[in-house]
């Protein structure tokens, strides 16, 4: 095992739920939408009623990998002008008032764009702590991981049913923070039912990991966010809180079935 643990919110998140007999419930989330100011409010929201760890999704043109209800969010900040800078900006004024571990998510393109080491300097000067790049391949991803590692950031992985023996230990070599496994093919969006098959994916995965795994992909339920947590350290929601923010209604109304919404999934964390 490879894997290294480095010392930051993420670990120390870990570390202090495992010792209260508690898995990590990671909320995502995209920067922008409805608008910046509410983005703001909803991790609040989702931190005060439960989630461990954010990530924030940094919107998109193309974002491949995503099903409809997050490829609509990503459209609906891209289209009200949100780009990697606001988004960075965005975790700067979280951090004002806030310590919860969040990581950015996103796609190459904006970060390449950006420059790999200004885009490392400003996402640690604004508080992040992790990087999730879903198109970029372990075996591709030297020169960024070289920029993130001199700043201490976290850069995570994707792992999924189909990785090879050889693909899991390239990523073990190279992750830190958490690993995300998703627990079936194809592109995200919540599902009535997990594959059986995915406890047996993360004990193959963990022979060569050592850092926390997180599960993600399709998880909608509190019953689902439990199945999860009995062979995980953590679970991963994104597309079921994305489609309530997308949903009509006020504002206010909003947040409170965030809120609502979270603490019922965050309940299946506790072991």
């Amino acid at each position: 095992m490879k894997t290294f643990i480095r010392n930051g919110r993420i670990a120390e998140k870990f570390s202090e739920l495992k010792s209260r007999g508690e898995k990590a419930l990671i909320t995502f989330i995209t920067a922008g939408d409805p608008d910046l100011a509410a983005t703001k409010k909803i991790i609040s929201r989702l931190e005060g009623s439960g989630a461990d760890i954010i990530e924030l999704g940094i919107p998109f043109s193309d974002p491949m990998a995503d099903g409809p209800t997050i490829q609509a969010s990503s459209e609906r900040a891209v289209h009200k002008g949100v780009r990697l800078k606001d988004v960075l900006g965005l975790v700067n004024e979280v951090r004002e008032t806030s310590e919860i571990p969040i990581v950015l998510f996103g796609y190459y393109n904006p970060i390449f764009q950006y420059g790999l080491k200004r885009f490392a300097r400003d996402a640690k000067k604004a508080g992040a702590d992790g990087v999730l790049v879903v198109d970029l391949p372990a075996e591709e991803a030297d020169e960024l991981k070289t920029e993130l590692d001199k700043e201490s950031i976290d850069f995570i992985f994707l792992l999924t049913p189909t990785s090879t023996e050889e693909r899991i230990r390239i990523v073990a070599g190279k992750a830190s923070g958490f690993i995300y496994f998703v627990s079936v093919t194809g592109v995200t969006g919540a599902r009535k039912k997990l594959s059986a098959k995915v406890a047996g994916y993360v004990k193959k995965v963990r022979k060569h990991i050592s850092i926390p795994i997180g599960v993600g992909f399709g998880i909608s339920t509190p019953e689902q966010v439990k199945e999860v947590c009995s062979y995980s350290d953590a679970v991963i929601v994104g597309s079921a809180i994305v489609n309530i923010i997308g949903s009509p209604g006020g504002r206010e109304n909003l947040y409170k079935e965030v809120g609502s919404f979270v603490s019922g999934l965050k309940k299946g964390t506790l072991t």
